[in-house]
């Protein structure tokens, strides 16, 4: 059953949703518990969040120090023009630099903001030279180092 107006998360959805989001491997069981139901109830309401797109998938948090990229980087990118040409290509570029972890389309002064992962300053000006700086419409990019994260993955409900 997909949600609906008439079906939209209710609280004890919304306290499924907080116990996944702080641990995606949590068991039925524990989930229960933590939202006063039992297993049963509980999974019902998972497989219609799942099935309505509410719960889009499941991943691993992954330190990306611990395997070796200790800095990342905000880089704002600004495209020469904004034809559909343009932006699909830099988008389909985007999606084959690894190293690329996010990207959003912005209003504002620049077109793009990523962020990005490198090993040290050294992997970021190669990144630079020899994937980032090829990508066709590039006008202007702006480069800020992370020196530390405040907060991530939070759940505003």
């Amino acid at each position: 059953m997909a949600l609906t107006q008439k079906n939209e998360l209710d609280e004890i959805d919304r306290k499924i949703l907080r116990v996944l989001h702080r641990d995606g491997r949590a068991s039925l069981q524990e989930i229960g518990r933590q939202v006063g139901l039992s297993a049963s109830p509980c999974w019902q309401r998972i497989k219609r969040m799942e099935e309505a797109g509410v719960i889009a998938g499941y991943t691993a948090r992954i330190d990306l120090g611990q395997v070796g990229y200790t800095d990342s980087l905000i880089v704002q990118v600004t495209l020469q023009h904004h034809s559909d040409a343009v932006l699909e290509g830099f988008e389909k570029a985007l999606a084959e630099i690894p190293e690329v972890i996010e990207a959003y389309l912005v209003s504002g002064k620049y077109d793009y903001y990523l962020r990005i992962a490198v090993k040290d300053t050294r992997d970021y000006e190669r990144l630079l030279r020899e994937k980032l700086y090829r990508i066709p419409g590039i006008q202007h990019s702006v480069s800020t180092f992370v020196l530390r994260q405040l907060k991530a993955n939070s759940l505003p409900i």
